[in-house]
């Protein structure tokens, strides 16, 4: 009895001492991890400078808390302006921004971000998920040392503030317009003058007039930073960003140095980022306008004589660079086609509906 009651202790244990020396190799396999992001938005701009910090929170989540990410606003680590380098030159391991922040180095990141009279948010992502547009990003981002990952969305932006009324092209000369990316092109052949000012310095630079105008993304935000009390007329819609993706970078081999669960965690916590950022713009913006409009501001139309020289100006922009860029030319070529079969589809089915259950909603009874 005492022979097989020491047997069946001993088969008894043997699967807690299997548990015993595997732990050793498990814990191997989940390293500890620490990165820094910086981000190209302050912290008062919560929903931007909250997807990175959702981004971060779900993956110590998704690792128990052995991946840690830490998030900087933009001007502790680096300016909004530098975010792409840190993380090409290793800086930082990532960051949190708008590639046509860089439309300096190669106009093809506006493509990522947004472009005039491009597709809005549900268009782009149908376009880079399975239009070819995640391929063409790698191809461009590679090249920077990048690994990039879409992570946010505001949504169809507004048109900016104005210190003046613009009722016609003419209005356009010479006007000193904060704008971003490849839509400050557009601006410059319809004669203004556009420059980049980071989300911080907005504010003072309008109201000491080093600039007559501003766009930034809308209502929720642009509230935020107190846009309204030093330019009056707020104009609609803003045809260069009809959906403005923003997108987590990683240095590439910080990025091929993660276990492959990391990568999984970081790819995951980046598409929640990516929808919940629409989500929460969808869900402010309406209310911030009313309470801009009850606190004076004048709402706006875009003039459609400045629109028509605007959709001029852009296609000829996009004639030109494809000419001098291939990559550009490349994209251009699989985006456009992916855009008018989508405003083809849309038209049909989307803007029908809306066209009347929008108005519908203000007048019928």
């Amino acid at each position: 009895m005492n022979r097989r009651a020491l047997l069946g202790a001993a088969a008894t244990a043997a699967p807690a001492a299997a548990l015993t020396l595997a732990t050793p190799a498990l814990a191997q396999s989940a390293p500890d991890v620490r990165w820094r992001l910086t981000s190209s938005f302050p912290r008062n701009l919560d929903i931007l400078i909250g997807a990175p910090e959702t981004i971060a929170r779900r993956v110590a989540q998704l690792t128990d808390n052995k991946f840690q990410i830490r998030v900087f606003p933009a001007g502790e680590i680096v300016g909004a302006a530098q975010a792409l380098d840190a993380v090409q030159n290793g800086t930082v391991e990532c960051c949190h921004t708008a590639p046509y922040y860089f439309t300096g180095k190669d106009f093809t990141f506006a493509f990522y971000t947004a472009v005039p009279f491009g597709l809005n948010t549900r268009m782009s992502n149908a376009w880079y998920r399975h239009g070819g547009g995640r391929e063409l990003a790698a191809e461009l981002f590679k090249g920077y040392n990048i690994v990039n990952f879409p992570a946010g969305d505001t949504g169809a932006q507004m048109g900016g503030w104005f210190r003046k009324e613009i009722k016609t092209l003419a209005d356009i000369q010479g006007l000193k317009f904060r704008i971003a990316g490849l839509a400050g092109e557009v601006f410059a052949k319809m004669g203004a003058v556009p420059t980049q000012v980071p989300a911080s310095d907005i504010y003072p630079a309008l109201e000491r007039g080093s600039i007559d105008a501003v766009e930034f993304v809308g209502p929720y935000d642009d509230e935020k930073l107190g846009l309204n009390r030093v330019a009056p007329f707020y104009y609609f819609p803003g045809f260069w960003e009809p959906g403005a993706k923003l997108h987590f970078m990683a240095n590439q081999a910080a990025f091929d140095a993660l276990p492959a669960t990391y990568k999984a965690a970081l790819e995951m916590a980046c598409a929640e980022a990516d929808a919940e950022m629409i989500a929460r713009y969808d869900a402010g913006n309406p209310n911030a306008l009313r309470r801009l409009i009850a606190a004076g501001t004048q709402l706006r139309p875009w003039p459609r004589e400045v629109m028509a020289a605007a959709w001029k100006a852009t296609h000829a922009l996009y004639d030109e660079a494809s000419d001098k860029n291939p990559l550009f030319k490349k994209t251009w070529e699989s985006y456009r086609k992916f855009r008018d079969d989508e405003y083809a589809w849309f038209r049909v089915a989307e803007n029908s509906y809306d066209n009347f259950a929008f108005t519908a909603a203000q007048t019928v009874k």
